[in-house]
């Protein structure tokens, strides 16, 4: 199959110009003005007159079919692969768990059986490391020469994923010297424990209590015991969902002494804010994530870091439960709140509008936030992206002119609401390509269950 996008406005993070694209097979195979007269009879033709022409959005960070608080996340591979296609995200990577007792290799299969015939897009894999004692350590670097090659550790949660400062030096030595890389969830999980078993003996059991029992100093303690432990095991680090300035302000610090800290924020801490806890009634119960939303004063201060590259990447955590019977596990405790919410479907029209259309970052800063940075942290580029001759052909046709209402009446999350229910946005994801295959078109999935394929990722570069 050949496919020719024609006279569209190519957008990479370091390229803007109008030219055709030739697609064969499953990637891109040419890039010139006028291919229409030169590469012969081709199957399908896309006019992008007036579109831009972007990567594949990657986002690194998604939590489909995950156990947790008594329930599990309301998408599967199924349903979120096809509700990140209709936004533009062409590619993710998910967190697969190992729990106590079982082999890194154990829980890498449990995952891989989730999404198998399931995916609808290309996708890869973090680890989540519980149990690593120093005999399990070599497993790592087995895990990274089979293309798993980051692994994520938790400062939160006493009991259930929190690991030790020595295993956390010990994994990180381990996963730097064979290429990989350890991604943080950094929080001072063991104050916040106190914080919370104080706030419930008080008989504080409201949504909100979650986010007043964990401040931003919290996060930002996290994030300097991380960026200084990754110091002297001499590792890279990648902070996950920094929601604050607080936090942002030790990454600052580390790269401006030229540490290799990298970190991604996500479209909940850029537009939504403290304010949503005080609804009336469980209403706050929706936005209970973690890290909770944070005072709005925050959210220019993320801008700017995006803007100069304090951060890198701009992700989702989209791990949905269903406001009724999921999220109301926690009616009369908010420490029983199933954490998480849904965004994987709106990510690109949400930094689209909210960072090009407000002039907060331009139209390459925007794809190199959300497919391309990604790309090249993650051990994908330039497969995965860019647009280039020989990458593979995931392309997203996007209109920077048309508008849409976010609903959950209209999207395709598995999830009964939306955390921006009525947002107005400006720019929307009209065709999406993977992989040489058309999978979105004029709001219809053309894709199918199981075309998605597991990413084998490079090591940190």
């Amino acid at each position: 199959m050949k496919t020719l996008i024609k006279n569209g406005h190519v957008v990479t993070a370091v390229d803007t110009y109008v030219a055709d694209v030739l697609i064969d097979g499953s990637t891109v195979a040419m890039i010139g003005i006028g291919l229409e007269g030169v590469v012969g009879t081709v199957d399908t033709t896309i006019d992008a007159t007036g579109k831009l022409v972007i990567p594949g959005g990657i986002d690194p960070h998604t939590h489909l079919d995950l156990p947790f608080g008594g329930t599990s996340s309301s998408d599967d591979f199924e349903t979120g692969t096809r509700a990140a296609a209709f936004g533009g995200t062409t590619t993710i990577i998910d967190f697969a768990v190992q729990y106590h007792g079982q082999s890194l290799n154990q829980a890498l299969d449990v995952w891989f059986a989730k999404a198998e015939g399931k995916a609808a897009i290309d996708y890869g894999f973090h680890l989540i490391c519980t149990d690593l004692p120093d005999a399990r350590l070599p497993e790592l670097k087995g895990l990274i020469d089979q293309g798993v090659s980051s692994f994520k550790l938790f400062m939160a949660y006493p009991g259930v994923f929190l690991v030790d400062d020595a295993t956390i030096f010990k994994a990180m030595t381990a996963a730097g010297n064979a290429g990989g890389l350890i991604c943080m969830h950094a929080e001072n999980g063991v104050v916040i424990d106190v914080l919370v078993k104080r706030a419930l003996a008080e008989g504080r059991t409201a949504p909100k209590y979650h986010a007043l029992t964990r401040p931003t100093l919290a996060e930002a303690e996290g994030v300097h015991r991380a960026i200084a432990i990754a110091e002297m095991a001499d590792s890279p680090v990648y902070i996950v969902h920094l929601s604050s300035y607080d936090a942002l302000k030790e990454v600052q610090a580390a790269r401006d002494l030229g540490l290799p800290a990298y970190a991604e924020t996500c479209p909940q801490y850029l537009f939504l804010d403290y304010s949503y806890y005080e609804q009336e009634g469980f209403e706050g119960a929706k936005y209970v994530m973690t890290p909770p939303l944070r005072d709005k004063s925050n959210q220019e201060q993320l801008w700017k870091g995006l803007r100069m590259n304090d951060l890198q990447v701009i992700s989702t955590d989209h791990c949905p439960f269903c406001f009724k019977e999921q999220k109301e596990l926690g009616r009369e405790d908010f420490s029983k709140i199933p954490n998480g919410g849904p965004g994987v479907e709106h990510r690109m029209s949400l930094v689209f509008d909210g960072g090009v259309v407000q002039k907060r970052i331009n139209l390459n800063r925007f794809v190199e936030l959300t497919s391309t940075a990604a790309a090249k942290i993650f051990g994908l580029f330039p497969r995965k992206g860019t647009i280039a001759v020989g990458s593979d052909a995931d392309i997203v046709i996007f209109d920077p002119d048309r508008e849409q209402t976010i609903s959950s009446k209209t999207h395709h999350m598995r999830v009964d609401y939306s955390a921006y229910e009525g947002r107005r946005v400006r720019g929307v994801t009209e065709t999406v390509i993977s992989r040489g295959n058309v999978i979105v078109e004029n709001g219809t999935f053309k894709g199918k269950a199981g075309m998605g394929r597991f990413l084998k990722r490079g090591t940190f570069a």
